[in-house]
């Protein structure tokens, strides 16, 4: 994979906090890829630094995996691909820690006009397609989707409205909107033509192109409420 190195997680989040993110994802994405787990340790670091509610995934196959997670000190988990090969996980998941802790994340892509779910970083089909998908995570007890659609991932082209708009309008649960964000009017675009709760980005604002109080500020003038 051809990873470009971020910075170290731990300072990045204390910046995040001070800029005035409202919350973070800490995805370790090599995770499922490699067979090794979030790393716990990192984990505990970053909790301990920041005080803004932090959502951590990659790797988390099980209740443990979760457990050892949530005790490092992140306030939710995320699953993607260990959800889809056992969607046992997100019910159980929900029952030992609540729904409010248990995010679904879901790599989308369009396959000759369907919206199919991906898994291990987005590189192997399923037989899934997205929205029987986000209604059946739903069913299981998941508090949140996180939906990434890999077409504009890294594109900085804008998010994808239809399927992010198709997403939110299917399921009562909040939807949070990633991949494809590249400038402020795209955050405005996701807000106003879709019901997401929340618009996520990395590189935009781990390289420093728009910094966050500028977003903020921006989103305010346009009337779309911030917390």
């Amino acid at each position: 994979m051809g990873l470009r190195d971020a910075g170290d997680p731990v300072e990045l989040a204390k910046k995040y906090v001070e800029e005035g993110a409202d919350e973070l994802v800490f995805l370790d994405i090599t995770a499922t890829l490699e067979k090794r787990k979030t790393l716990a340790e990192m984990v505990e670091k970053i909790a301990s630094a920041i005080n803004i509610p932090f959502t951590v995934g990659g790797g988390i196959n099980s209740v443990e995996d979760a457990s050892a997670v949530i005790k490092a000190g992140a306030d939710k988990v995320s699953v993607n691909s260990s959800a889809v090969k056992n969607p046992q996980l997100i019910a159980d998941l929900a029952a030992r820690f609540g729904s409010q802790c248990v995010v679904v994340a879901v790599d989308t892509r369009d396959v000759n006009g369907t919206q199919k779910v991906f898994v291990s970083g987005g590189k192997i089909e399923t037989e899934w397609e997205t929205l029987d998908w986000v209604k059946k995570v739903e069913e299981l007890g998941a508090g949140e989707i996180l939906l990434t659609s890999m077409d504009g991932d890294g594109t900085k082209a804008g998010f994808k409205i239809d399927i992010t708009k198709a997403v939110a309008d299917a399921v009562n649960l909040p939807v949070i909107a990633s991949g494809g964000a590249g400038k402020m009017e795209h955050f405005t675009e996701v807000f106003t033509q879709t019901k997401a709760s929340g618009g996520l980005a990395a590189s935009i604002f781990h390289f420093g192109e728009i910094p966050i109080p500028t977003l903020k500020n921006y989103l305010k003038e346009q009337n779309i409420p911030i917390r």
